[in-house]
């Protein structure tokens, strides 16, 4: 296995997620401390559904009707978080990131 480059990435932040962080390896690319905090708690009801506050969606700037992508984080076979994402940032970041790509390889 190489071994991996014990050189940081900075961020706009400061230093990749803290000091001390990653035992000198290369960078995990987690955010600086205090980056994220707990806004809110939500209940799962009988069905299912559950309800984000009305002040969440305000500070995100949600409208009614608006289409959220839903990711799953895992650890090993655990699923250990979940994480809501614009739909239409999703899109562009796909377009961005294979844009490129496809017209190289329709140029082709």
């Amino acid at each position: 296995m190489p071994k991996r480059s014990t050189a940081r990435n900075e961020t706009s932040e400061g230093s990749c997620c803290g000091s001390g962080c990653c035992d000198g390896q290369a960078c995990c690319n987690l955010p600086a401390p205090g980056c994220c905090q707990v806004e809110a708690v939500v209940t799962v009801d009988g069905r299912g559904q559950m309800v984000l506050p009305k002040e969440i969606r305000q500070q995100m700037g949600l409208r009614a009707d608006e289409k959220l992508a839903v990711m799953l984080w895992k650890q090993g076979t655990r699923t250990c978080c979940v994480s809501l994402h614009r739909a239409e940032d999703l899109a562009e970041a796909a377009r961005s990131a294979f844009g490129p790509l496809l017209r190289e390889i329709v140029r082709g």
